[in-house]
């Protein structure tokens, strides 16, 4: 989003959140009555109050998989433009799940993910119609 609002944040939950869910956020007042639509509601902590888990709600781990993925981006990648970005958000949602393995088991894991899927360069650079490379088999 290149502006975050009340109605494209809401937006992006009904598209992407089961309706069963419960939400759970921080106090951002952008959020409000989402949790009329979702079976579990929405409950909230109020980090300004110093408040990171209240029972079994709390963001930590929303929060540090975002904290992963923006250092990837700033640290290491620097950009991603938004036509790439879901195999950016894939990877790095493989590097989370993965992130108690050890680095063998890791590397026997992105094999097998890696099985029957392939990039071609459908365009090349340069020639305006696209943005090169695509997966063959989506």
């Amino acid at each position: 989003m290149e502006h975050v609002t009340a109605d494209n944040l809401k937006t992006a939950i009904r598209d992407n959140v089961s309706r069963g869910a419960t939400i759970m956020t921080d106090e951002l007042n952008l959020y409000g009555g989402i949790g009329e639509e979702f079976t579990g509601g929405h409950k909230t902590v109020n980090h300004s109050k110093g408040e990171y888990a209240k029972g079994d709600t709390n963001v930590n781990s929303g929060e540090s998989f975002f904290a992963l993925f923006k250092r990837g981006v700033h640290g290491t990648l620097h950009h991603v433009s938004k036509q790439h970005l879901h195999r950016y958000c894939d990877e790095f949602s493989f590097r989370w799940g993965q992130r108690a393995v050890n680095d063998g088991q890791r590397t026997v894991e992105a094999i097998r993910g890696a099985a029957g899927k392939r990039l071609v360069y459908r365009e090349g650079v340069g020639t305006g119609g696209g943005q090169g490379l695509d997966r063959a088999d989506a």
